[in-house]
Formats: structure tokens, sequence, C-alpha cells
């Protein structure tokens, strides 16, 4: 038994020492990118100002945004080039807000359609990153550099050190490496919370055009749901998210996993079917749904001394509400604009990183929250519980209106008149 909807968008996306007791806050010194520090514990590191771990989105958006604002980073890669994996995600306004802001937004909307609506797209993920990243520097990032260990120098600022035996101290480390990231590791933060459910995405392809409707299509049955929507005028993205008590085996084997995804939908719409056919093998992809709620006196702080935590490697969320990147792309302005000004002033970075956690937790907790909550909501398996929810909730939740009134907010834009770096 399903039930199909269509309506807006809001789809599915050992390490080292603990940390050192840095001081709460310290003044930042500007210096000549590669000079060698005198310290004796890191003699051989190579100086750098403003180090951010990660060329995912948060990592990518930040550096942009910054470099917007006059301030350079170096961007640390670990795979040996940009990550073309994964599908699809959707942006709202909120999000196109922020890529107007960092200048990449024009190029992307004339790339992928928009569905129905407010300012709604789904965007192919890989894209999304080379077209950052191709606003950057020659250089500005640094590809197969994974991170071994972390340790704080005080006031020296944060000793990196690479896989390959490199060496970096940094007065500022931005900490955009993702869900799984080691930075929030070594900060103390738990590992995310698996939430009992799992996701298929693959992204279709059609050569000769896609024949759908700009416009979500939702399916809703007992413990599974699943939708698809058009991309671009030759990709149309879909997924399944399902119940499932533990993650599971991980796999990799795309046929496999297409498979898995259509026996899990054997009798639904024939469209879906469809779609998911045409998604060649290596655009499927299986993943555990994770969140981590910062419960307000448990949860760690965001920042210590000059490392901070942007984006996914903070605060995952679930992507009922679609708002995981757009969130990491607020994060990536609002750290920019109190983090900037610092930096170039010489002025107290650490508070700097304080006043932007204090400014994003308001919005990332009770969004995580709410993702969490929706997600528990549409997931349901018991056959009476699915009655009242096809009957009761999904209707009050094709209402747009409201439920998205979270996208309308406003994370304060960057100046595009600012010099760059």
């Amino acid at each position: 038994e399903t039930l199909v909807v269509a309506m807006a968008p809001a789809p599915l996306t050992t390490f080292v020492s603990s940390p050192a007791h840095h001081p709460c806050s310290y003044s930042y010194h500007r210096r000549r990118r590669g000079a060698v520090s005198a310290s004796s514990s890191s003699s051989s590191a190579k100086a750098e100002d403003v180090v951010i771990v990660g060329a995912g989105i948060a990592g990518l958006a930040t550096a942009l945004s910054l470099r917007r604002l006059g301030v350079s980073a170096i961007v640390l890669e670990q795979g040996p080039s940009l990550r073309a994996g994964g599908t699809s995600l959707t942006l709202f306004k909120n999000g196109w807000r922020v890529l107007d802001s960092i200048g990449v937004a024009d190029e992307l909307r004339a790339k992928y359609l928009r569905v129905q609506g407010q300012e709604v797209r789904a965007v192919e993920r890989g894209a999304l990153l080379a077209t950052m990243a191709s606003k950057l520097p020659p250089g500005a990032i640094s590809f197969s550099s994974k991170l071994k260990s972390v340790a704080g120098q005080g006031p020296d600022g944060t000793l990196l050190e690479l896989q390959d035996g490199r060496q970096l101290l940094s007065k500022v480390v931005l900490g955009c490496d993702g869900v799984n990231s080691p930075i929030a590791r070594w900060m103390g933060f738990s590992e995310p919370r698996y939430v009992g459910h799992m996701a298929f995405r693959g992204l279709a392809d059609y050569a000769g055009g896609q024949p759908f409707e700009s416009k979500v299509n939702y399916i809703y049955g007992r413990g599974v749901r699943a939708g698809f929507v058009p991309v671009s005028p030759t990709k149309v993205y879909w997924f399944i998210c399902f119940n499932s008590e533990t993650p599971g085996r991980k796999t990799t084997d795309g046929a496999a996993l297409k498979r898995e995804a259509l026996e899990l939908v054997r009798g639904w719409p024939d469209d879906l079917v469809a779609v998911m056919r045409s998604t060649p093998d290596d655009a499927v992809v299986k993943t555990p749904l994770v969140d981590r709620w910062l419960w307000p006196g448990l949860a760690p702080p965001a920042s210590r001394g000059g490392v901070v935590l942007v984006g996914d490697a903070w605060h995952p969320m679930t992507p009922n509400l679609g708002q995981g990147a757009c969130c990491a792309l607020e994060d990536a302005v609002v750290l920019a604009r109190h983090l900037a000004p610092a930096v170039l002033a010489g002025d107290d970075v650490g508070e700097a990183l304080r006043r932007y956690e204090s400014e994003r937790w308001g919005r990332v907790f009770p969004l995580t929250a709410r993702a969490g909550l929706v997600g528990a909501l549409v997931q349901w398996g018991n056959p009476v519980v699915c009655a009242a929810r096809d009957g009761v909730v999904i209707p009050r939740l094709v209402r747009l209106g409201p439920f998205l009134e979270h996208t309308n907010f406003e994370c304060g834009l960057l100046d595009p008149a600012a010099p760059s770096a």
C-alpha cells in the first residue's frame, strides 16, 4: 500500500590525542605564509594563517566567503581530486542567497531546473563543488592532504600533521571535514547518532531528455518512502528511505545497491521504477541517516582557541527538511563575517569564533531537531498509524507556506564590493 503525493521538495545528504587546553581566546597576528615557527615542538611546520580542513560544500563556501572579505585560506582535501561521488542535493532559497553572495549562483541556475514555487533547485553535488572550486585561485586547494593528527600549540596556533608527514602550524583551523569529522572527535564531540533509517540515492541519466514535470513526487509506504525530482533536462534525482535497526554492511557495488533498492519498491508506481532503472550503477549510493542534537550544556563548544567546526562536522542533520547543505552554506557566510575582520585587524579570533557559534546555534539546533522529528513521523510502519499519517500528517506537510518558513532565513550577505585577497 502506497500513497503518492506531489509537493515542493524536501528530499534526502584511530584519530589522535585529546585536544590540548587552549586558552579561551587570543589575538591573531598575521604571519608570512610559509614562515617556519620558532616553536621547538613544530620547528619543521609550515606556518599558515587560515587552514580549512575539507573541500566539501562547507569548506569551499567558507574559503570563497573569506576571500570575498579579503582573507586567503589553504583548503586541505584528503582525496586526489574533488569528490565526484554523491548524487544530487536540494537547495532552497536560503541556500541560493549564499550562492549569490559568493558569486556562483547564476552559473548553476543556468544548468538546473527550478522546481515549482519559490526558488528550489536540485543540483548535482559534483557540479556544485567544481563551480565553487573554480572561483578559488590556483593552489588554494591542497589535494592528497589527509589529516593524521591535531595538536594545540596554545597562542602559537594549532599543529596539523598530514599522513604524508607534512606539518602545518595555523593560527586558525576551520573543521569542514564532514559528518565523520576527525576534528570534531578531537574536540570531544560524540559520533553522530544513527536514527534508524537508511537511504538509497541515485541520479538517472536520460541522454535524449527526461520526460517529467519540474516537481517533486513523493510516495509513502509502511516504513518506506521514496521520491524523485527532475534536476536538469537530462537528469532525474531519486531517493528511497527505509527503516533499518542497524546500518548493516557497507558496500560500494552499484549494481547490487540498485537491485536492493528496486526490490524495496517492487510494485510501486511505474514512473519511480523507470527512473531507477535509468540510473547508471555508479550513480547509486546507500548511506545511513545520522544527526547530532547540540543540547545546551551537554554538547562541547563549536570552537576551541583558533579551531572551529562548520557544517556537517558540527551539526549533521537528517535530510527531511532539505537543509543540510543550505545550513552549511549559511555557516560559511556567518563565520566569514565574524572571522575576517578579526583576522585583518589582528583582534581576538577566539571571541569572533564564539560569536559565530552563538549566532548559528539558535538556527541549527532547532532545524536538526525538527528534521529528526519529521523523519520519525513519515517513517511509521504500523498500518493504523500510517493511515493517520496519510490522512492528516502528509496533507498538512503539503501546505507549503508554514512547512517552508525556515527557508526564509536571512543569514546576512557578504559585501560583493569587499576587496579580495
